[in-house]
Parts: structure tokens; sequence; C-alpha cells
């Protein structure tokens, strides 16, 4: 009886690790084509409007590293299951007929689901065969990514017919589902494993975080108020600095920076990251451009339905993409595979530069983008879990998304900054230009990205296989056994 539930489990596991990730991203990015309904139901302005996803993606940021620490004990499956009965619960919040502070409430406790990624990593790690861990994980990771894809127009579909509350009503329905997948299928975590939460190093964390989102999300403030911001931005990075000290100095850190120190690991962060701003420039770009009406001289006046499909071939695209990249990586080595997709990512922004009259032109650059993007997240994990134990993949990953989130929110905010510079004083919308100037910096944080990851291949050549310190070999043989 045992050993039959033990093969339904197996058989389950690689689809609900996979449905897990996509659904956590999903719904984290409902805030985003939401936001104008919000303002309109609860009667706040945008920019308070706008939390419903910065809260989501502060709370991911920092329970990521948290959750990751977690997943690295014996307790991980009561990790993973607390997590989505969070999020269940904050998925009801924001349903419920309550005041707008408990819907932040609501986001805030979905956003935790963020968390789940890297633990999702984790488990297919412990549990499949290498030759199927490595292609599930990196499918997990694309799914992350294209989950915001799927999220977006049903959420303006729904919006259109039942309202705001019907579209955070289909987040309840699948974070439920999510919750009872796991429940049937995610194993138990090996034996001798061990985990503490380091809890004034995740405070820490917090509190810079925060900052660092709450500036990029606050655009007006660095035009009215450049001292605060500034102020605030000292904090933030002292904060951080004081973070790293401490996590170096802890005999059970949050997370491992010393790990950071190796030249694969820093190099795969460094390219996250400033991959992460230009990704999302180009995401935010060519949605806005998309709803923006015919008055303003450009634009195509689309609905947030309408506007929400033209990110399909983004999901579709980035999908096949992450299909193919561990065919690829059988070939091609995987920091190369970054840099090829950051100059595809590249080339999506060239498009938009210079063509962009049609619709069918932001179908065709949305297309590239995503193509770009599935295969950069694909090829990302097996970067950074070459050099990382096995009992240490979750905790790992972790700091990799939280990078890639705080880059996320700093490419939505450059991409805003640039669009707002090109706004002519008492208009509403940007001049077009502003979208050009805008699109040509994104291209300048995927050369850099480029130019990161062959820096990365260039180290991780056989000629420069001797910069690893052979103190660090016997360590992580005897991890992985």
């Amino acid at each position: 009886m045992s050993t039959t539930r033990e093969h339904s489990e197996a058989r389950l596991l690689v689809p609900s690790l996979v449905f897990i990730a996509l659904v956590v991203a999903a719904v984290a990015s409902l805030g985003a084509p939401l936001i104008t309904s919000v303002a309109t139901t609860f009667d706040v302005s945008l920019d308070s409007a706008q939390w419903t996803l910065t809260i989501a993606l502060l709370s991911g940021a920092v329970a990521t590293p948290v959750l990751g620490r977690l997943g690295a004990g014996p307790h991980r499956r009561a990790t993973i299951l607390t997590t989505l009965a969070i999020v269940v619960v904050g998925s009801a919040l924001t349903v419920l007929p309550l005041p707008f502070a408990w819907l932040l409430v609501g986001r805030a406790a979905q956003g935790i689901g963020l968390g789940l990624t890297a633990l999702m990593m984790g488990v297919a790690r412990d549990h499949l065969p290498e030759e199927r861990s490595a292609p599930t994980i990196a499918l997990v990771s694309v799914v992350s990514i294209i989950g915001i894809g799927v999220g977006y127009p049903l959420a303006g579909l729904l919006t259109e017919f039942g309202g705001v509350r019907a579209a955070y009503g289909l987040g309840l329905f699948v974070t439920a589902i999510a919750f009872l997948a796991a429940w049937r299928s995610i194993p138990a975590a090996p034996e001798g494993r061990s985990a503490h939460v380091d809890m004034v190093g995740a405070l820490l964390l917090a509190g810079g975080l925060f900052l660092v989102l709450f500036l990029a999300g606050e655009k007006s403030m660095w035009s009215h108020h450049l001292a605060v911001a500034v102020v605030l931005a000292v904090v933030a990075v002292l904060l951080l600095s004081v973070w790293v000290v401490v996590e170096l100095r802890a005999k059970t850190p949050l997370v491992d920076v010393r790990a950071l120190r190796h030249p694969a690991i820093a190099g795969a962060n460094a390219a996250m990251f400033v991959g992460a701003i230009g990704m999302y420039i180009l995401l935010t770009l060519i949605t806005r451009y998309a709803q923006t009406p015919h008055s303003a001289g450009y634009g195509f006046g689309l609905t947030t339905f309408v506007a929400g499909l033209v990110l399909i071939p983004f999901s579709v695209l980035g999908f096949i993409a992450g299909k193919l990249t561990p065919l690829m990586r059988k070939r091609i080595d995987a920091p190369l595979l970054l840099a090829g997709s950051a100059v595809v990512i590249g080339g999506g922004f060239v498009l938009f530069a210079v063509a962009r009259s049609h619709l069918a032109e932001l179908f065709v650059a949305m297309s590239v983008l995503g193509f770009g993007v599935g295969s950069f997240s694909a090829a990302m994990p097996g970067v950074i879990l070459a050099f990382t134990p096995k009992s240490e993949t979750s905790s790992a990953m972790s700091i990799n998304y939280v990078v890639r989130s705080v880059g996320y929110s700093l490419g939505s905010a450059v991409g805003g900054l640039v669009l707002a510079a090109g706004t002519d004083t008492g208009l509403v919308f940007p001049n077009d230009s502003a979208f050009t100037t805008a699109a040509w910096v994104g291209l300048a944080a995927m050369a850099v990205t480029t130019i990161t990851s062959l820096v990365l291949a260039r180290q991780r050549s056989p000629e420069a296989e001797p910069t690893v310190p052979a103190a660090d070999v016997p360590s992580r043989s005897g991890a992985n056994q």
C-alpha cells in the first residue's frame, strides 16, 4: 500500500513542482494589471494602488532567503505547506469585501509565496535522478517568469466581466489547488539536515530591502523630496552593509555570503541583477505603450485584457526556450547561454526602439523578449548549482531570486523615471521619443549582462578551473554524498 502511494507521489512530483512555481508567480503578478481598477474600486490614488504590487514584491524578497534557509532543514515539507496555507489565507483576504488595508495585507501574504520557487528546486534536486532534476529545475525557473504572462490576461478578462474581486478570486482558486498538490506530492527532506534562521540577519535584510523597494516604487519622492530620498538610500546601504557583516560572522547565516566570493556565483548574481533590470524595463515599456491612447499621438489604446494578450507570446516563447535550454546545455556551457540570452533580449530592445508603429511589431518584440528571458532563466540555475552542495540548493537559489526581485523593481523604476523625464509639463503621457530613450537604456543594461556572462564563461573555462579553491572541493563532494 505504501509502495503504491510512493509511486503515485513520485509521478505527481514534477508537475506539482512546476504548477506551484507557476501559481505563486502568477498570483504575485496580479497586482500589476489591476492597479487602475484597485484605485477606482477602493477610491485610493494610483500611488497607493501601486502598493498592491510593491508589497507583494517586498514580502517575497524578504521571505525568500528565510524560506530558503528553512528549506535546507528537516522541515522543508512543513515549510512549503505552511507557506502555501498563508498564501491561501492572503488570497481570501483579497476577495472578501474588506477595506483597502486588508487588501494590502492579503497581497503581502500572497507575495510570501514567491519564496517557494527556490524550495521547489531543492525538492527536485534531492528527489529526482540527475537526468530529470536538471531539466525540472530549469523549467521551474522558467515558469516563475512566464507566470507573469499567464496572470496578466486572465486578471484583465476577469476584471472586465466581474470586477477586481473576481480577478483576485482566481488567485484564491489556484492557490488552494496548489496547496492540495503540495500536500499530496511533496516528500519529506532527506535525513541529516539541520537549519537555523538568523533572525537578526532577517530583520536587517528586511529593513534594507524595504527601503530599496520603497525608493524604487515612490518615483515622486526623487523629484519632490530629493534630500529625504538620498537619506533613505544611505540608510538602506548601511543596513545592507551591516547585514553582510552579520552574515559573515554568523555560524549559521541566513545567506551564505561567503559563497558569493566564488567568481561563478558572484558573476551569476551580478548578471541576474543587471539582466533583471533590463528585462523588466522592456516588459513595462511594451505593455505601457500598448495601453497608451491614440490621443497621445502614438500607442494603441488597448484595454487591460487586450494588453495582457500581448504577453501571451512572452509566455509561450519563454516556455519553449525553457524546454530547449537543457538540451543546448549538453553542448554549450551555461554562462555562454546566459550571454546568448542577453543578446536575444537586447534584440528585443532594438526591435521596440526602431519598429513599433504596428501592433504586430509589439507582439514580435514581446516574443523575442520571452524567448530570451526563458533561456536566461533556464540557464541561470546551472551556473549557481554547479558550485552548490545539494543541501544548500534552496538557500543558494533564494538569494538569486532576491537579486532578481530587486532588479525587477529597479527596472520598473528606471523605466518609469526615463518616461517621466520625457513627459512635458501639463501632459499625462510621455513623448514617443521617451520610449526610445528608455529602450536604449535597457539595451545598455543587457550589454553589461552579456559582458558579465562572457567573463563568467572565461572563468568557467578549463584553463581557468584552478581559480576554484582546492579546499572547497572536498566539502562539496562530501555535502553531496
